[in-house]
């Protein structure tokens, strides 16, 4: 049984959303409340504009399947991580945290509550005046 995954979406620095691999193997994109408010025009495809109600998808949507590497270059990023080229979540995981464009996508780093216990902390909105 594989376990879900979770990955923080950033649009340029601000945390943007969450994207969730669901144990059925269904996939979950939603918004985080604090990025629809501020930035509620500022999506990060077409397809999937700014709203607080989930995003719901049995493949992996395709605009983040499209940050994936292919060709020649998703074979060195499989080899190099040891991921599994039909994984699209272990490599968009994997590879796309310093992907070309605005938006960049980041592993949850899980933490055992017990030994590590969790802060709630909000989101950092960063801005640049240039």
């Amino acid at each position: 049984m594989q376990v879900m995954r979770e990955a923080i979406v950033k649009y340029n620095t601000i945390q943007a959303g969450i994207l969730t691999e669901e144990d059925s193997g269904e996939y979950v994109f939603v918004y985080e409340k604090t990025y629809a408010q501020l930035y509620p025009k500022q999506f990060i495809t077409f397809k999937m504009p700014v709203t607080i109600r989930p995003y719901r998808s049995k493949r992996l949507f395709p605009f983040f399947d499209g940050l994936i590497p292919e060709g020649w270059l998703l074979n060195i990023a499989a080899e190099s991580w040891k991921v599994n080229k039909n994984d699209r979540m272990g490599l968009l995981l994997a590879c796309c945290q310093n992907a070309i464009g605005a938006v960049s996508v980041h592993p949850v780093i899980s933490v055992d509550p017990v030994m590590h216990p969790v802060i709630s902390v909000p989101p950092v909105i960063i801005e640049s005046n240039a």
